[in-house]
């Protein structure tokens, strides 16, 4: 193809350089003629020529607004930037941790040997302690030595360490922590440090860029882009989850990290991934900043966070239920079920209701109320508007203060205190996480060390199919299970993992 082409433009070009027709004057004539056609229909199609730069307004230095060209942006100078400017305010974050952990004790004999069972009861696994380190990253909130991080970061931290941008080690004490939304607030002794400010993670937009600081495996100050991939992400790690989802690489060390739009404010703190494999595969997920903001004053003043309390047990509307509770739409919160003297009761909330409105607040599903109640002072009196039957009512309730023992939403803490486990509801997200696609029931989410289903071998992603031989497949089922169960009583567990089911025992009688 390429032969021929070039064969047919050949004697085209001997053909005139031969008979002598280069014409200079023609020439300039044609070169004129084209140039003023080219500029007509260039204004009438209203184009921009791409060697003029368009501008758009980024943050500066001195957080003024400033002047940025598209191809700039394009080209990373915006990027560039900003890392130089806040990379000395993101630090890593070392911690030491002990560890109890039960080490099987060699068999000598062979799995098939009736003495090995024997042996095995008798001499189970042996209690060990030792230390363990981890890497974390976290970014500096005010000049005299404030950090925000996760709370999965310091947990349990018996020694932190936090390296600055300027290679200096520091002792970090714990302020405050919040196992709940995953944030804690730890101090180092230094001051006149470089701080990022916060930003507004509700006006982020999908499609929006942001860059991810933090220190993935040890690397100090690596930074990442890409953009927002999508909102209010509900991923199964609590309550009040509403993560931010970005391709921005993220992977393990970069919790705790801070989330930056093109302003340079934080956004968000880099907390989780979803991988199959370990590492980044671009779905990332960081706790919104709003949300750091609400509970930053009580963890910097008292070290923990105070939370209203509702009292009911609540579930997703799906359209099957909708139709079957008479509502327009698939909205709100269902009740499945309400904690004996509880607000909730006191103000006439019922098993059935669908709670649409919390203080003026839509509900548009169950993962919006356990924020909007956490988030109201205790002891402050407002309207929840409920469908009831089809018609809607509204109550007057009066926020009661949340404890450590007390159900906020559609996790229950009684296993965790019984058996030591966490329990929800299986979700598509879990579903994804834990290889359960096309199951339904109760899943595990986290096994406390030392605990009794620890002592059994209980899992993460181990499914709940029946508990003291009833079968259970919501939360509130475990937890009116394990109430009528008395404390020395020992409790039954069928469970499912790996397409197999087992029944364990927790506890013993003798």
């Amino acid at each position: 193809m390429w032969n021929s082409e070039r064969n047919k433009a050949t004697p085209l070009q001997g053909d005139t350089m031969r008979h002598g027709r280069f014409n200079t004057r023609t020439l300039i004539l044609v070169a004129a003629s084209c140039l003023i056609l080219g500029v007509l229909i260039t204004a009438s199609l209203n184009l921009v020529p791409l060697t003029r730069a368009t501008t758009a307004q980024v943050w500066t230095e001195k957080g003024e607004s400033g002047l940025f060209s598209s191809s700039q942006i394009s080209d990373g100078k915006l990027w560039v930037k900003l890392a130089k400017e806040l990379t000395p305010a993101v630090v890593n974050i070392s911690t030491t941790q002990v560890v109890k952990r039960g080490i099987p004790s060699r068999s000598p004999f062979s799995e098939d040997d009736p003495f090995n069972e024997f042996f095995k009861r008798f001499f189970g696994d042996q209690p060990r302690q030792f230390k363990a380190t981890s890497l974390g990253s976290g970014f500096i909130i005010n000049k005299d030595g404030y950090i925000l991080t996760n709370n999965h970061v310091v947990e349990n931290a018996t020694d932190i360490t936090v390296k600055l941008g300027d290679g200096r080690e520091l002792k970090a004490k714990v302020i405050g922590r919040d196992p709940k939304t995953d944030i804690a607030i730890i101090k180092i002794e230094a001051s006149n440090l470089p701080v990022i400010p916060f930003g507004n993670s509700d006006k982020l937009e999908v499609g929006e860029p942001v860059m991810a600081i933090g220190n993935p495996f040890g690397l100090n100050q690596t930074v990442t882009t890409g953009i927002v991939s999508a909102k209010g992400r509900f991923i199964g790690e609590g309550p009040y989850d509403n993560f931010i989802q970005t391709d921005a690489s993220i992977n393990r060390g970069n919790s705790g990290g801070p989330l930056i739009n093109t302003n340079g404010e934080a956004v968000g703190i880099n907390t989780a991934i979803f991988s199959p494999t370990g590492g980044s595969i671009g779905i990332g997920f960081a706790i919104p900043i709003d949300m750091a903001k609400e509970i930053l004053p009580q963890l910097r003043e008292r070290g923990q966070v105070t939370r209203g309390w509702l009292g009911v047990a609540i579930q997703p509307i799906t359209p099957e239920l909708g139709k079957k509770f008479s509502l327009k739409q698939a909205n709100g919160a269902l009740v499945s079920e309400v904690t004996e003297g509880s607000p909730a009761e006191q103000a006439g909330l019922k098993q059935g209701d669908v709670i649409v409105a919390f203080d003026d607040k839509n509900v548009k599903s169950s993962t919006d109320l356990p924020h909007l109640v956490a988030s109201t002072p205790v002891g402050k009196e407002v309207a929840m508007k409920v469908v009831r039957d089809g018609a809607e009512v509204t109550l007057q309730v009066k926020v009661g203060e949340l404890k450590e023992e007390q159900v906020a939403a559609t996790t229950s803490t009684s296993p965790k205190m019984k058996l030591g486990i966490d329990i929800q509801e299986l979700t598509p997200a879990l579903a994804r996480k834990f290889g359960l696609k096309g199951e339904k029931g109760v899943v595990i989410t986290e096994v406390e060390p030392d605990s009794p289903g620890d002592a059994v071998g209980l899992q993460p992603g181990d499914l709940i199919l029946e508990i003291n031989r009833v079968k259970v497949t919501t939360v509130s089922q475990v937890r009116r299970v394990l109430e009528k169960t008395k404390p020395d009583e020992p409790t039954l567990l069928l469970v499912k993992r790996d397409g197999g089911t087992r029944y364990v025992v927790i506890g013993s009688e003798g």
